[in-house]
C-alpha cells in the first residue's frame, strides 16, 4: 500500500505540471527525475532531430522477489498527458517478461507481476512501454525504456563451495598457529542490507582451534598438541549471514586437520638385554638375529641408526638397519667356534638419523640395549693342521717313496677318527697315493721334472663316526730336478769373420742352455777341445758368466785359401752329476771393409776384383742392361725398316703366294688361298676401309654396259681397268675385281694362264705397261725376266 500510494502522489504531481518523465533506468530512483528534454529515434523511422515534449509519468519500479500473495503483485503504473480519460488511449509493454513475467492494462496502464520472481535468477527487467490510439492504431507518443527492479530478500543461506577442506598442522605448534582459511559464499545482494554479510563460528573442535569471525582463518587454539597421542581432528565450521543475528540463514561445512610428525620423540628399547642363540656353523655374512627399538615417531622422524658399543664381541658381529622395518640386524663379521669360546656379550645404540633441534633440551635422541650371544655346538668335519701342504720329490724317485704327510683333527666335544684318501677328479693319472689311516702320501709312479714339473690334487678327510662330515685340502707337489742332460750352446751354431781380422778380436758372443732345471748360481764353463786345442786359428774365452767369447788367434784370413772353418767348444755345467757337451761352431770367412763390415761371403764373390763394392756391381749391370736393350732397340727399327724396303723391291711377298702349280676355280673359288696377303700395307695403314668386299658409298657410279657375244675382250678389260684405276677404293688386284665374265661359265672364259696350252716363251707381257701403274710392278717383273731369260729356257 506504500508503494502504491507513493507511485500515485508521483504520478499526480507529474500531470500537475504537465512534465514528462524520460524512460531511461535509473537505479533505486523514488522520486520523479527532473524535466528535460531528449532526442527519441523510434524504430523503423527515418532518423531526424526534433524537440519532443514528453507526456510519459513514470519511474523506476521496484518488485518483491519470491511474493507468495494469491493476486498478482503490482508493479506500477503508466499514464501520458495525451491520455483524457475517454478511452481512446491504448497502453503496450514490450521487452523482457512482458506478456510472461508481467502484464499491463491497455487501459489504466497497470503493470503487474504475474508469477513470482527470484533476484538470484534475474536481478532486473527491461521493458519498453508505448501510448497508441485505439481508432489509428498509431503510437501517440515515442517508445521507451524502464526498469523493473527485483528487489531482494534474505533467501540464500552462505555456502562452501570449496569444502569439505584437509588442512595440516605440524604438532608441537605453538598457539595461534596458521591452519587454513574457508570462505562461505552468499547468492544474496551483498549491497542490500545485511542478506549478504557472512559470520564464521566453529560448531565442534574447541578447543584445539579457534576462526576469526571475519576472515574465516583457522588457528591453533591449544599449545603442544602431540601427535602421537592425537593425529586427526574433524572441525565443523558455520558460516551466518545476516551479521550472525538472529533470523539470519547459516551454512556449515567440515575441516579435516592432520597434526604432521616432528622429531620430538628418542628411540627406546623396549627391553635392556636381548638374548640370542647362533650355531658355530652359520657362514659369514649370514643375520644372526634381530633388535628393536621404538621410536613413536613417524617417517624420516622415525629412522633409526644401530651401532656396536666397542668391547667384546665388536670384531666379531656387525649391525645394519632394516630400512623397511627399522630393525637392527646382526650379522657374523668371523667364523665361530663352540669350542673356542661358547657366548658373547656387546651393547648396541639406537640413534636419530634426523634431530630437531628444538627439542635438543629434552635429552639424548638415543638408546642403549644390551645383546648376549650363546654359541652352539655343531658337529663340523675335520680340520686339516695346514691350509695348504707343499711338498718336494725328486724325479726319477721309486715308486712307493713316502714324500709326506697330512694330518686332521675332528674339533668336536668325543671328537671321533679321520679317514683320508685322494680325490680322482683332482688325480686323475693316480701318481701318488696315500694311507687312509696315517695320511702319508708316497708316489705311485716314476715322475719326470721334463714331462710335468708339479702337481696339484686335493686329499679329503672325514669323520669315521659322519662320512658326510667331510674336508678338503690341496696338495701341491714339486718335482725337483736330477741332472741328466749336458748343456748345449744356444744359437746362432754359424758365425763370421773378416778376412782383415786382428788377433784377439773377439767375432762372437756365445751362451748355453740346459733342459734341467738349473737351480740357483749354476755355471756353465766353457773351453776348446783337446783336439783343436793345438795351433787353433781361433779359441774360446769363457767370461765366467755363462757365456764365453770367440777369439781370432791370427793376423787375417784368406777365404781363397779356406772359406770355413770349424770349432768344437766343450761346454760343462756345474750340478751332480756334471753334464758336458761338444758343440761344433761354423765360422765362415767373409770380405769387410775398413770398418768390419761384411760386405760379402759368397764364394762367387772371391774372384771378382778387389776393390768393387756392392753399388759398383749394381751400377755395372745396369749398364749391361741398359746396353741390351739398346741393341734390342737397334735390331728392331732395323727388321722394320727393311720390311719397308721389301714391300717396294722386287722380292715383294705377293710374289711368293702365286702358285704356278695350282690353278684355282677364279673368282668363284673362295678357297684357294688366303688373298689377304696381297694387301698393300701402305694402304691399310692410310684406309682402314676393307678392300674384300664391296665399298658402298666411296665407289663411283658405274654402269655395266651390255656386252655381247662377239664384243671384244681386251676392249672389255681395258675399259675396266681404266675405272679401276679412276676409283681409289676399288681393289688393286684382279682376283678380287668382279667381272662377271670369268669363270668357267663366262663367255670369254677363264682368264688365267695356267691351262694355257702356249709356254712362257709365247706370251708376250707388254701389254701389261698398259694397265696403268697399279701393275708397273708385274709389268717390270716380267719384263726383267725375259732380259734375263733371252732364249726363254725352262
Amino acid at each position: 500500500m506504500l508503494t502504491r500510494n507513493s507511485l500515485c502522489l508521483f504520478l499526480w504531481i507529474l500531470f500537475d505540471g504537465g512534465l514528462l518523465t524520460p524512460l531511461q533506468p535509473q537505479p533505486q530512483q523514488t522520486l520523479a527525475a527532473e524535466p528535460k528534454e531528449n532526442v527519441i529515434h523510434l524504430p523503423g523511422r527515418r532518423s531526424h532531430f526534433q524537440r519532443v515534449k514528453r507526456g510519459w509519468v513514470w519511474n523506476q519500479f521496484f518488485v518483491l522477489e519470491e511474493y507468495m500473495g494469491s493476486e498478482p503483485q503490482y508493479v506500477g503504473k503508466l499514464h501520458s498527458d495525451l491520455d483524457k480519460g475517454e478511452g481512446t488511449v491504448k497502453y503496450t509493454l514490450s521487452g523482457d517478461g512482458a506478456g510472461t513475467v508481467f502484464t499491463i492494462d491497455e487501459t489504466t496502464g497497470d503493470i503487474h507481476a504475474i508469477r513470482s520472481l527470484d533476484r538470484e535468477e534475474k536481478p532486473f527487467y527491461t521493458l519498453r512501454a508505448q501510448a497508441v490510439d485505439i481508432e489509428t492504431r498509431k503510437p501517440l507518443e515515442p517508445e521507451s525504456e524502464f526498469i523493473i527492479k527485483v528487489q531482494d530478500i534474505n533467501d540464500n543461506e552462505p555456502k562452501f563451495l570449496d569444502g569439505p577442506y584437509v588442512a595440516s598442522v605440524p604438532e608441537m605448534s605453538p598457539v595461534g598457529a596458521y591452519v587454513l582459511q574457508v570462505k562461505a559464499t552468499d547468492a544474496d545482494d551483498p549491497t542490500y542490507g545485511n542478506s549478504a554479510r557472512v559470520v564464521y563460528s566453529i560448531l565442534q573442535g574447541q578447543p584445539y582451534f579457534s576462526i576469526d569471525p571475519k576472515t574465516g582463518v583457522i588457528r591453533t587454539a591449544l599449545p603442544n598438541m602431540d601427535r602421537e597421542v592425537k593425529e586427526q581432528y574433524q572441525v565443523l565450521i558455520q558460516a551466518k549471514d545476516m551479521g550472525g543475528q538472529l533470523g539470519g540463514l547459516a551454512g556449515t561445512t567440515i575441516v579435516n586437520i592432520t597434526l604432521t610428525d616432528v622429531n620430538d620423540n628418542p628411540p627406546r628399547f623396549p627391553k635392556s638385554i636381548f638374548h640370542l642363540k647362533v650355531p658355530e656353523s652359520s657362514p659369514i655374512g649370514s643375520a644372526i638375529g634381530r633388535i628393536r627399538a621404538v621410536d613413536p615417531d613417524f617417517g624420516k622422524n622415525a629412522e633409526i641408526e644401530y651401532n656396536i658399543v666397542p668391547g667384546d664381541g665388536g670384531n666379531l658381529f656387525d649391525i645394519v638397519t632394516d630400512e623397511d622395518t627399522q630393525e637392527g640386524i646382526i650379522k657374523l663379521k668371523k667364523p665361530l667356534d663352540f669350542e673356542t669360546k661358547k657366548a658373547y656379550t656387546f651393547k648396541v645404540e639406537a640413534s636419530n638419523l634426523h634431530l630437531d633441534h628444538r627439542f635438543h633440551s629434552a635429552g639424548p635422541f638415543k638408546d642403549t640395549a644390551t645383546v648376549k650371544i650363546s654359541v652352539l655346538d655343531v658337529d663340523e668335519p675335520p680340520v686339516f693342521s695346514k691350509p695348504l701342504y707343499t711338498m718336494e720329490v725328486y724325479e726319477d724317485t721309486p715308486v712307493g717313496t713316502i714324500i709326506g704327510a697330512v694330518t686332521a683333527q675332528d674339533l668336536d666335544v668325543g671328537s671321533s677318527a679321520v679317514r683320508y684318501f685322494i680325490d680322482w677328479k683332482s688325480d686323475g693319472d693316480s701318481y701318488f697315493t696315500i694311507d687312509g689311516t696315517e695320511g702319508t702320501i708316497a708316489t705311485n709312479e716314476l715322475l719326470d721334472r721334463e714331462s710335468t714339473a708339479q702337481y696339484n690334487f686335493s686329499i679329503i678327510a672325514s669323520k669315521v663316526s659322519n662320512p658326510l662330515l667331510t674336508s678338503k685340502i690341496n696338495i701341491l707337489i714339486n718335482v725337483l730336478d736330477v741332472n741328466e742332460f749336458p748343456p748345449e750352446i744356444s744359437v746362432p751354431y754359424e758365425t763370421a769373420v773378416c778376412e782383415n781380422a786382428k788377433p784377439g778380436q773377439i767375432i762372437q758372443v756365445v751362451s748355453a742352455a740346459d733342459r734341467d732345471l738349473s737351480p740357483a748360481g749354476q755355471q756353465f764353463s766353457f773351453r776348446l777341445s783337446p783336439e783343436a786345442a793345438i795351433k787353433p786359428n781361433f779359441t774360446v774365452h769363457d767370461f765366467r758368466n755363462n757365456t764365453a767369447g770367440i777369439e781370432t788367434r791370427r793376423n787375417g784370413y784368406s777365404r781363397r785359401q779356406q772359406e770355413l772353418y770349424f770349432l768344437p767348444v766343450v761346454i760343462e755345467d756345474s750340478s751332480y752329476p756334471v753334464q758336458s757337451s761338444t758343440n761344433t761352431m761354423t765360422i765362415r770367412v767373409c770380405r769387410c771393409d775398413s770398418d768390419g763390415t761384411i760386405l760379402s761371403c759368397n764364394v762367387e764373390a772371391i774372384f771378382l776384383p778387389v776393390g768393387l763394392s756392392t753399388g759398383a756391381l749394381i751400377a755395372i749391370l745396369l749398364c749391361i742392361v741398359i746396353l741390351l736393350a739398346i741393341v734390342v732397340l737397334y735390331v728392331a727399327l732395323r727388321r722394320q725398316r727393311k720390311k719397308d724396303t721389301l714391300m717396294t723391291s722386287k722380292e715383294d711377298i705377293r710374289d711368293n703366294v702365286i702358285h704356278y702349280d695350282d690353278e684355282g676355280g677364279g673368282e668363284e673359288d673362295t678357297q684357294a688361298f688366303d688373298i689377304g696377303a696381297l694387301r698393300n700395307p701402305k694402304v691399310i695403314e692410310e684406309n682402314k676401309i676393307r678392300r674384300d668386299i664391296k665399298p658402298d658409298s666411296l665407289c663411283f657410279p658405274r654402269q655395266r654396259p651390255h656386252v655381247e657375244d662377239n664384243t671384244d675382250i681386251r676392249d672389255f678389260i681395258h675399259q675396266r681397268l681404266q675405272e679401276n684405276d679412276a676409283d681409289p677404293a676399288a681393289p688393286p688386284y684382279d682376283s678380287l675385281a668382279t667381272y662377271a665374265y670369268e669363270g668357267n661359265g663366262s663367255v670369254a672364259e677363264s682368264l688365267s694362264s695356267i691351262d694355257s696350252l702356249t709356254t712362257e716363251a709365247d706370251q708376250d707381257y707388254d701389254y701389261l705397261t698398259d694397265w696403268g701403274p697399279r701393275f708397273k710392278v708385274l709389268a717390270d717383273m716380267f719384263g726383267e725376266e725375259e732380259s734375263h731369260n733371252p732364249d726363254n729356257v725352262t
